[in-house]
């Protein structure tokens, strides 16, 4: 009975620590486009390769409610990934990553319970 709990929660803090992602996108080729919707911004991502290996992936985020979009650019090398915010939307987390000359874009909520006040 204890390990059948124990086995539960330890179920249950994993669960609650790791980012829910709702939406994702892969994309194959240079200039292909891809958008997302989740959360209060909308996105449209695509790539282009530069120096050698690099893909320079770029993504424009459009808010739901108005303003100014904002915009990211960033390289990735093959085995690449990495997850942010934006500013002023710290409930909506963006992961990319890549493989190969696919790189895969995601959204969703953060539901890290100490996200918050890591970013503080």
């Amino acid at each position: 009975m204890i390990r059948r709990t124990l086995s539960a929660s330890l179920l249950a803090a994993l669960f609650l620590a790791t980012p829910a992602f709702a939406e994702d996108a892969t994309i194959g080729r240079p200039i292909e486009g891809a958008t997302l919707h989740e959360g209060h911004l909308d996105m449209v991502v695509y790539y282009v390769p530069v120096d050698g290996d690099l893909l320079e992936v770029t993504a424009t985020f459009a808010p739901k409610t108005g303003g100014d979009p904002l915009r990211v650019a960033m390289g990735l090398s093959d085995g690449d990934s990495v997850a942010f915010s934006m500013p002023g939307h710290r409930d909506s987390l963006y992961a990319f990553s890549r493989s190969g000359e696919e790189v895969t874009v995601s959204s969703g909520t953060d539901v890290h319970p100490r996200a918050d006040a890591l970013m503080n």
